[in-house]
């Protein structure tokens, strides 16, 4: 086993919660095409496209719309996160991440971002965590979604690292799949039940010590 030198974090559910404002823009959307969406609904669209998740949503209610108005609800639901996400700061960040990035970075470890977000990278700008990140791979950078191994690959090969040096973070089913497929060692944030295929999981980053940090970077 080769020693983790890289860190990849997914963004929703793992860095900052904006899960809650894709729900919102995508449960007005839904509502706006007569189909009834739940927390559990939106459990389905976690780690997966834009244009993916519209068709999960238009499967739920058994609908079938022209390409006009999906091309239009897309771009509605991505106007209103956009304005509920405009107002995001350093309070977003989930707790017990910025002490993670910090331990890395002192410990000279490449930290990248791995999301299937196209707003990634004013997402990190507006609550202040730019400056941390080596690499970001976002929906904008890939062709295939989770859990295809792409985003989690590109990434490593951005950093100069092998797949079996890096660790990645991630709160949805889909992404530890891809980390899986990718030969990388996965750790879920969130309930065990639901991500039982990752190598580890913890609720949150405040359940993740140092000394476990230390045993996985050196083996």
């Amino acid at each position: 086993m080769q020693k983790i030198r890289t860190y990849i974090f997914d963004l929703d559910g793992v860095i900052v919660d904006t899960a809650k404002y894709h729900f919102q823009a995508w449960k007005k959307s839904a509502e706006e095409l007569g189909i009834e969406f739940t927390k559990d609904s939106n459990e389905l669209l976690k780690g997966v496209s834009r244009i993916r998740s519209l068709e999960i949503i238009l499967e739920l209610g058994n609908k079938k719309i022209s390409d006009a108005e999906f091309d239009r609800i897309l771009n509605e639901k991505n106007k209103n996160y956009l304005s509920y996400i405009e107002k995001m700061d350093a309070s977003e960040i989930l707790p017990g991440v910025l002490d993670a990035l910090k331990w890395i970075k002192n410990e000279g470890g490449k930290i990248v971002l791995g999301s299937a977000s196209k707003n990634a990278k004013p997402i990190l700008e507006k609550v202040g965590l730019m400056e941390y990140f080596d690499a970001i791979v976002d929906g904008n950078d890939v062709s295939k979604v989770k859990p295809d191994p792409e985003v989690f690959l590109l990434g490593a090969e951005r950093t100069n690292s092998k797949p079996e040096e890096c660790l990645v973070f991630e709160d949805a089913i889909a992404g530890i799949q891809a980390a899986n497929n990718a030969g990388m060692l996965s750790i879920g944030i969130g309930e065990k039940e639901v991500l039982k295929e990752a190598d580890y999981v913890f609720a949150d980053f405040t359940q993740i010590s140092k000394e476990f940090l230390e045993k996985l970077e050196n083996n």
